[in-house]
């Protein structure tokens, strides 16, 4: 339980370093970090697939995708346009707002005990793909086919557009 809170801390602590750096690159470095660590919540949760999804798809793909743009616009001080301070004032009350709204919703929370499964084996991938390949094949395989269409016409549209150009 102590590592479930040491994770937590650590998840809060590199997303408010994600809010509050001013560097952007920095910024989704340290959301790199808040993602791994949502992926050892969702290992200490016993979900692995949820965490290798995570893991595969957020940090993986689309993290990285955000540092290559971000890398590609080249952000600096010169380039930043000036905000008038009607925008900061807005910003302040806006968070402010939050802040209230995130102390109400604490103080109205009501700790219990910890729930305790009946079936600790419900979120691990061989249960998951039992249902998948049992119950769920022919919606599977659909699924499967749609995508292999979809990917086939995305690369027949492309290649009429290479031979007009």
């Amino acid at each position: 339980m102590n590592l479930f809170y040491l994770i937590a801390f650590l998840s809060i602590f590199f997303s408010l370093l994600v809010i509050f750096s001013k560097n952007p690159i920095h910024s989704v470095l340290y959301l790199v970090v808040t993602f791994f660590t949502f992926t050892v919540h969702y290992i200490l949760l016993n979900a692995q697939f949820l965490a290798i999804v995570n893991f595969i798809v957020y940090m993986g793909a689309i993290l990285v995708l955000f540092l290559y743009v971000l890398m590609l616009l080249n952000l600096n001080k010169e380039t930043e346009p000036m905000k008038s301070n009607l925008v900061k004032i807005a910003g302040v009350v806006a968070g402010m707002s939050l802040l209230i709204t995130i102390a109400g919703s604490v103080k109205a929370l009501q700790v219990s005990q910890p729930l305790v499964l009946r079936n600790p084996d419900i979120g691990l991938v061989k249960n998951l793909g039992r249902v998948l390949f049992n119950e769920f094949l022919l919606p599977f395989e659909v699924s499967s086919i749609l995508l292999l269409s979809a990917m086939v016409g995305a690369v027949l549209l492309a290649k009429n557009d290479i031979k007009k150009a």
